[in-house]
């Protein structure tokens, strides 16, 4: 399994910053291996994490590929007070299974 966590403050969101963002979520969603998403909030810090996770590494170069994803990407500096993605291959998840996940949820 592999995620991809987007690390991000924000500016001032508009339309268009709006209107991508969901665009680039549905590709993400319709991408080969996508397992689920998820997202946090520092309020100490301002910083967002989007982290989304996939079954195998095809899905997530296909969206990093993908024009909407590249558009955002040339334009985030509108919209962004910095960012940072981590790409990770998941070695394994557990809990004592109280705590629903994203990943936990899909069916095999």
């Amino acid at each position: 399994m592999y995620s991809a966590t987007f690390i991000f403050r924000k500016k001032q969101f508009d339309e268009e910053f709006h209107q991508l963002d969901q665009a680039i979520a549905e590709v993400a969603r319709h991408s080969d291996g996508y397992l689920g998403e998820e997202s946090w909030e520092d309020p100490a810090t301002g910083r967002i994490a989007n982290v989304y996770y996939w079954s195998s590494e095809v899905g997530l170069q296909a969206l990093m590929r993908h024009p909407e994803h590249l558009r955002a990407k040339a334009a985030q500096g509108r919209w962004l007070d910095g960012y940072q993605v981590i790409v990770s291959q998941v070695l394994r998840t557990y809990g004592d299974g109280t705590l629903p996940h994203v990943v936990h949820n899909r069916p095999a």
